[in-house]
């Protein structure tokens, strides 16, 4: 009897160590479930996103949930849903590092070069041009990983920057600022002069100092002072409550007919694909996404080509898989214009001599502007401190 007893407490035992085991088992994966899940909603785009989040146990068996994010918000959102989970918080954000004057940084250059990795070898990502508001999330040597308007995040080196905290930052977001509204320019040393301060491309904001005549004393990011003249830039607010135009849009594309290629360029002195789309919608205040793909999943989706509109985007790429690798800006009667090795137009019917690919997707920008992806200038809070009223 005492040994049937014996038998009887040991499987006991065995089986309430099994089900304890089983529990945390369970607990461990089910928290795994939801970092997986909350990474799907929150950070599915690694070029937009920093999200490196996954979970162990200690020796307790409790369970630790460690990583990396990129900023608060996302660590939040970590804490909402595993609230009322017992576990271990390691999550480390990489802003909460950054010194209060560097939080916010301005790009100085007129066209700045953003890279993949911490290091001028690395492939280019973006580029940026000057005036556009930079998140800092990360300092790395002389380099900084920041997240652009479109919310794609990048390396730039530290000179090509200059720095704001958040006071700062609020008081260059409520001055007087210009923008240059032409395909290029120079700011010079005085009216009519000859030397330059700084090369200017289209879309490059600057702050007012003074004016004379037909000429205008603008300051770049980093106080260097010039003069250009008034009609090559227009006052930023005013700019700003411009609503679309599709003229406008397609003039800037063509502007650029004939001008090379370059991975990740984004400025109207070379581009790739998606900088061209990037570039001409931003003359008209409207800011896109970065690359072909993430382009591709805005807008309203047009079926058929032969029902496209004007600067409706076109897509391309693998007709098997679905993968887009490409974009275009359609024209009319079936011609397109993109960047592929240079800025030209090719003709969507495969009976034309110019014909040059069939679309995957087509996407309508127009009547889109405000979802997902497609954002006016004027309502993007790191130009503004406020939104623009249009009237």
């Amino acid at each position: 009897m005492r040994r049937l007893l014996t038998l009887i407490l040991v499987a006991f035992i065995a089986i309430t160590a099994a089900a304890t085991d089983n529990n945390i088992d369970i607990t461990r994966i089910d928290i795994g479930k939801m970092l997986n899940e909350l990474k799907a909603s929150e950070a599915p785009d690694a070029r937009v996103a920093i999200w490196d989040v996954s979970v162990s146990e200690d020796s307790a068996r409790v369970p630790i949930v460690y990583g990396v994010v990129g900023f608060f918000e996302q660590k939040m959102k970590i804490s909402e849903k595993l609230s009322g989970v017992t576990y271990v918080d390691s999550v480390k954000v990489l802003e909460n590092d950054i010194p209060a004057d560097k939080q916010w940084a301005l790009v100085k250059l007129s066209i700045a070069t953003l890279r993949c990795n911490p290091k001028h070898s690395a492939e280019v990502a973006t580029q940026c041009i000057m005036g556009t508001p930079l998140r800092v999330i990360e300092v790395v040597g002389e380099w900084l990983r920041v997240q652009c308007p479109d919310n794609y995040i990048a390396y730039v080196p530290e000179s090509s920057v200059v720095f704001l905290n958040e006071a700062a930052f609020e008081n260059w977001r409520m001055s007087k600022r210009y923008i240059v509204t032409v395909y290029d320019d120079r700011l010079v040393t005085k009216p009519k002069g000859d030397e330059t301060v700084s090369d200017l491309v289209l879309g490059n904001i600057l702050q007012v100092k003074s004016k004379k005549g037909k000429w205008i004393e603008l300051l770049t990011p980093d106080g260097r002072s010039g003069w250009v003249k008034t009609s090559s830039v227009e006052q930023f607010d005013q700019w700003a409550r411009q609503n679309i135009d599709l003229i406008k849009i397609e003039k800037t594309a063509r502007r650029m007919m004939g001008s090379s290629y370059l991975w990740g360029g984004t400025s109207t002195k070379v581009t790739d694909c998606s900088g061209l789309t990037k570039v001409s919608y931003f003359s008209n205040g409207i800011i896109l996404q970065r690359d072909a793909s993430q382009q591709a999943l805005t807008g309203k989706k047009i079926a058929d080509w032969h029902d496209a509109q004007p600067c409706d985007l076109l897509f391309f790429g693998n007709s098997t898989t679905g993968r887009v690798t490409h974009v275009g800006l359609y024209l009319r009667d079936g011609k397109y214009i993109h960047c592929s090795g240079q800025v030209k137009i090719n003709d969507l019917d495969p009976e034309s001599p110019d014909y040059l690919y069939s679309p995957l997707s087509i996407s309508r920008i127009n009547g889109m502007i405000g979802t997902k992806g497609i954002k006016y200038v004027r309502d993007h809070e790191w130009y503004f401190y406020s939104s623009i009223k249009c009237f």
